[in-house]
């Protein structure tokens, strides 16, 4: 199933859909500021699962992130974080950036893993954020390829849905995606270091 959601003003019908389907324990593909990902409410055990599956590897080896809305609850999922490191994601999102956080307790019981970290996301999309919103709680999301040998990132909602619609719930149409995809900054360690320089120029 495709459900077409304008980019800058989602119809509440068909946004109101899209939520259901989350809260039923859906994966679905959603839109953001990048690139197209797979994406499911953080609360669903049964839909991270679900996700891990789709992967085909296991949990500890897949780069999942949060998408929030913003920087207001993060820490219910993070370990205490710097403050220059706060307001260095402060000043750079909403925005196309991954930062790697070290992760709390809260968040190998909801992978039921091992992970020590977790890449958080405020994506500057706005069906992305409305989502969240409507939720009340953040998304778990992982990129999408269209081939396991080359990372080439799909753009194209139509061959998404072709791809992906027997493993997943639907996917939302919120026009062509990126083919950048987000800069990576990893701030578990004691240096903040670019690991992957994407869409996303560090503004400090």
């Amino acid at each position: 199933m495709i459900i077409q959601l304008h980019p800058k003003n989602p119809n509440p019908r068909d946004l109101k859909k899209v939520v259901d389907i989350l809260n039923n324990n859906g994966v679905v593909i959603i839109p953001t500021d990048t690139i197209y990902a797979m994406a499911c409410k953080l609360s669903s055990k049964k839909a991270i699962e679900r996700m891990i599956k789709i992967s085909g590897k296991k949990s500890e080896k897949i780069n999942f992130s949060l998408i929030c809305s913003d920087l207001s609850n993060i820490s219910e999922y993070t370990s205490p974080i710097d403050k220059s490191i706060f307001r260095m994601m402060k000043n750079n999102l909403p925005g196309a950036f991954t930062f790697i956080l070290k992760a709390n307790n809260q968040v190998a019981k909801l992978f039921s893993s091992n992970k020590k970290t977790i890449g958080i996301r405020v994506p500057d999309n706005a069906i992305a954020q409305i989502i969240v919103a409507e939720l009340g709680c953040p998304l778990v999301v992982t990129t999408i390829h269209a081939a396991d040998v080359i990372e080439e990132y799909m753009t194209d909602p139509e061959e998404i849905h072709d791809k992906f619609e027997n493993e997943i719930d639907c996917v939302i149409d919120g026009g062509t995606g990126g083919n950048i995809p987000s800069t990576i900054i990893d701030c578990s360690g004691d240096e903040i270091e670019i690991v992957r320089q994407g869409k996303g120029i560090i503004n400090e």
